[in-house]
C-alpha cells in the first residue's frame, strides 16, 4: 500500500512536467508531525511542476489549540518551512478536520491536495475512518496525493506470512471469543423465541464467517468452527449444559456443522487471498500502463532511461545505477538516488566494472543475490531485446532477494524500456534513410537541371556572342540591339535560376539565416518590380497599393525574391497581354500580399503539387524556356520560415491568385 500511494504521487508529478496549467492550485495540509516537512517539500515540487498557486492549510480544533509544547514548536517550524517554499499560510478552526479541508478546497478553487498518511491501518468496519479516508469520500472531484508520514518495511517474507496465517495474535483470539459468545447469546434468544435448531446452526455458521473476515489467522477459523460445534452441543442439545447427547442423529449434525463451518471459513480466507492477489495484479497493470504512457512521450534514449529509473525507484525504493551501451561499447554509469527524487549523478566507482562487463558479454543477470559475483553491491540486469543490449541497470538490493511479484514487475519495466529504445532506433534509422533518399533525389534533380535545363540559355548566349564577334560590323544596329537583348534576357534568367537554386539548397541543408526586421511593404514591392522579368512589357502589371501604411516583420531580401518569383511565374504561364495584379494590405493581425492573373489557371492536381520542388505541371511555358519548378517551392520555404503561410485560389472567371501571409509589425511614434 505504501508503494502504491507513493507511486501515485510521484507518477502524477512526473507526467505533469509536460502538461502544465496556470489555473492549478495545490493545497498542502500542515501538522505537527515530525515528517510533515517531507509532505510540504513534495507539495512544493508539485506546485512548481504545474506552475500552480501554492497554499498551506492548518486546521486547529480550537482557537487556543492546546497541544504539547514540543508539538507546537514543531508545528511552527513546519509552517515556517512552508513559507520558505513559497506557500501562502492559512489557518482555520474546525472540529471536523476532513470537512474543513474539503470546504476550504472548494471555496479556494483547489485542484490538488497533498496530505500525509500514517501507517496505521483500519482492520475492522467499526473502527473510525482515518482523516485521509474521510477526505477522499468528502472530496471525490479533487486530486488527492497521499504521502506516507514515515518509512516502514511493507515487504512480507514467506516465514512471517506463514506465522501471520497460523499463529494467532491476542487481538484475533479476543475477536474469536467475542464472536462465539455473541453467537451463543443470539442462539439462546432464538431458542427462547421458539426457533428451530437449524436456525441456531445458521447463526453459528454466520459467526464462523465473520470470524474469518475479521481475523488474520487461519487457526482462529479452526477454533471458531470447533468452538461453534461444542457450544451448540453444550447449550442446545439434550441433555443441555453437558457435552453428552441422547439423539444418535446429532453426531451427523455435529459433523455436518463442523464441515460447513470449516468450508465457510476457508472460503472467506480464500476470498481475502484473491482480493490481495487482485490488488497486486491491479498495481502491476497500473505500473506498466504508466510506464508505457510516459515512454511514449520521450524522444531520446536519455529520457527513456530516466523514466525507467524513476519507475524502478517507485517500485523498489532503492538506488538505481544505469550504464548506457552504444554500438556494443559500455558508457558511463549514472546513479539515481531514491532519497533525492531520483537525482541523476555521474557514477565513478569502478569496483564493479567486472560485473557490468560480464552482464554485457553474457546478457544475463549477475551481482548481489545471484551466484555470479555474489559479493557485488548491486544486482545487475541487461536492458535488452532480441539480443540487442541498450544498457545495464544495477539495483542496490542490500543483499535482500526480490520477491517474485517485484521481480516480475521489474522485468516488465525493463521490457517496456527496451522496446521503446528499439522503436527509437528504428525511427532514427527511418529518418536517416528518408534524409538520404531526399538528398539523393535533390542531387539527381539538380544534376538533371544543370545538364539539360541550363544548356538552352547557355547555348543561346554562346551563339549570340559568337555571332557578334564574327559579324559585328555587317550587322545593323537593330539586329545588334536584339542580340544584346537576348543575351541579357538569358543571363537574367540564369541569374534568377541560380539564386533560386542556391536558396533552395540552403533551406534544405538548414543553412539559410533569416534576419527579420520591421519593413514597409511598399518599399519591398517597389524593389521587386524593378527586377521582374523583362517580358513584363508584354503583360499588364499593376500594383494596387494599400491606403494605410503596411509594416511587416520580415527579411526584406528574401520576401523581395518571393514577390519576384510569384510575378515571374505568372508571366511565364499566362498569355501575352494578360493582366497581373499585385495587391497587399492588413487582415486582422496579419499582412497579406496577393499576385493574381487572368491566365489559364490551375486545376486541383496542379494546386496540390504546385509548391513541390521540381514540379512544372502540364501547362506550357509562354516564353518557350523550360521551368525548373523551384520558384514556388522556394516561396513556400521562405514564407513558412517567417512563420507565415501561402495558398493558391481560383481567380474568377479565369486565372489564379497566390497569396502569402506574414505577421504584422507595429510602429510606435513617440510624439
Amino acid at each position: 500500500m505504501r508503494k502504491t500511494q507513493r507511486k501515485e504521487a510521484y507518477m502524477t508529478f512526473e507526467t505533469s512536467l509536460e502538461n502544465t496549467n496556470i489555473s492549478e492550485h495545490v493545497l498542502v495540509c500542515i501538522s505537527s508531525s515530525p515528517t510533515n516537512r517531507k509532505i510540504i517539500e513534495e507539495a512544493a515540487e508539485l506546485a512548481k511542476a504545474f506552475h500552480a498557486s501554492f497554499t498551506a492549510l492548518y486546521v486547529a480544533k480550537s482557537q487556543e489549540d492546546n497541544i504539547p509544547a514540543e508539538d507546537k514548536a514543531r508545528l511552527q517550524s513546519n509552517i515556517r518551512y512552508a513559507e520558505d517554499k513559497g506557500a501562502a499560510i492559512t489557518t482555520v478552526v474546525a472540529e471536523n478536520i476532513p470537512f474543513a479541508i474539503a470546504e476550504f478546497a472548494r471555496v479556494s478553487g483547489v485542484t490538488k491536495i497533498v496530505i500525509g498518511r500514517s501507517n496505521t491501518k483500519r482492520y475492522h468496519f467499526w473502527e473510525k475512518q482515518t482523516v485521509t479516508e474521510q477526505l477522499i469520500s468528502i472530496a471525490p472531484n479533487i486530486d488527492i496525493y497521499i504521502i506516507p508520514d514515515s518509512k516502514t518495511n511493507n515487504k512480507i517474507e514467506r516465514n512471517s506470512r506463514f506465522a501471520e496465517q497460523i499463529i494467532p495474535t491476542w487481538k484475533d483470539l479476543l475477536i474469536t471469543v467475542v464472536i462465539l459468545i455473541s453467537m451463543t447469546v443470539v442462539g439462546i434468544c432464538f431458542s427462547m423465541l421458539g426457533f428451530t435448531e437449524s436456525n441456531i446452526i445458521t447463526v453459528y455458521i454466520l459467526g464462523t464467517l465473520l470470524n474469518a473476515i475479521l481475523t488474520q489467522s487461519h487457526f482462529c477459523s479452526l477454533i471458531s468452527s470447533f468452538g461453534s460445534v461444542m457450544l451448540f452441543n453444550f447449550f442446545f442439545t439434550e441433555p443441555r449444559l453437558t457435552f453428552h447427547v441422547f439423539e444418535p442423529g446429532y453426531s451427523f449434525t455435529f459433523i455436518i456443522m463442523m464441515i460447513a463451518a470449516l468450508l465457510t471459513g476457508s472460503l472467506a480466507y480464500r476470498l481475502k487471498d484473491i482480493a490481495r492477489e487482485s490488488a497486486k495484479s491491479a498495481y502491476h497493470t497500473k505500473v506498466l500502463f504508466d510506464t508505457n504512457q510516459l515512454l511514449q512521450k520521450k524522444r531520446t534514449a536519455e529520457e527513456i532511461l530516466n523514466v525507467m529509473a524513476n519507475q524502478v525507484i517507485l517500485l523498489l525504493d532503492k538506488d538505481v545505477i544505469i550504464y548506457s551501451v552504444e554500438d556494443g561499447a559500455l558508457g558511463d554509469g549514472y546513479i539515481y538516488a531514491h532519497d533525492k527524487d531520483g537525482a541523476r549523478t555521474l557514477y565513478t566507482d569502478h569496483e564493479e566494472d567486472d560485473v557490468v562487463r560480464w552482464v554485457l558479454e553474457n546478457k544475463k543477470r549477475a551481482g548481489a543475490t545471484t551466484k555470479v559475483f555474489p559479493r557485488a553491491k548491486c544486482l545487475y540486469l541487461a536492458i535488452r531485446i532480441n539480443g540487442t543490449i541498450f544498457g545495464i541497470m544495477g539495483i542496490r538490493v542490500e543483499k535482500k532477494v526480490l520477491n517474485s511479484f517485484e521481480y516480475s514487475i521489474l522485468l516488465s519495466i525493463l521490457g517496456e524500456c527496451s522496446l521503446a529504445l528499439e522503436n527509437l532506433d528504428n525511427e532514427k534509422a527511418k529518418e536517416e534513410a528518408s534524409i538520404v533518399a531526399q538528398n539523393e533525389k535533390l542531387r539527381a534533380n539538380i544534376l538533371r537541371t544543370i545538364s539539360h535545363d541550363l544548356r538552352t540559355p547557355l547555348t543561346s548566349i554562346s551563339g549570340n556572342a559568337s555571332n557578334l564577334c564574327s559579324h559585328y560590323k555587317v550587322l545593323d544596329d537593330e539586329t545588334r540591339e536584339q542580340i544584346f537583348s537576348d543575351i541579357y534576357d538569358d543571363s537574367e534568367w540564369l541569374i534568377q535560376l541560380v539564386e533560386n537554386l542556391l536558396s533552395v539548397t540552403r533551406f534544405e541543408n538548414g543553412e539559410m539565416q533569416i534576419s527579420k526586421s520591421l519593413e514597409v511593404l511598399d518599399d519591398v514591392v517597389d524593389e521587386a518590380v524593378k527586377h521582374i522579368d523583362r517580358n513584363k512589357d508584354e503583360h499588364v502589371v499593376k500594383v494596387v497599393r494599400s491606403d494605410d501604411l503596411v509594416v511587416a516583420d520580415m527579411d526584406a531580401k528574401l520576401i523581395t525574391q518571393v514577390i519576384i518569383n510569384l510575378v515571374n511565374n505568372a508571366i511565364k504561364y499566362t498569355q501575352k497581354g494578360s493582366e497581373i495584379k499585385i495587391s497587399y494590405g492588413v487582415q486582422n493581425d496579419l499582412v497579406y500580399l496577393s499576385v493574381s492573373d487572368n491566365g489559364p489557371g490551375m486545376d486541383e492536381n496542379m494546386k496540390e503539387h504546385a509548391f513541390d520542388m521540381f514540379y512544372t505541371g502540364p501547362n506550357k511555358v509562354a516564353d518557350g524556356k523550360r521551368s525548373m519548378g523551384l520558384g514556388l517551392a522556394l516561396c513556400k520555404s521562405v514564407v513558412e520560415a517567417h512563420g507565415g503561410k501561402i495558398e493558391i485560389l481560383d481567380n474568377i472567371p479565369s486565372g489564379c491568385i497566390i497569396t502569402f501571409y506574414l505577421k504584422k509589425g507595429d510602429i510606435y511614434i513617440d510624439e
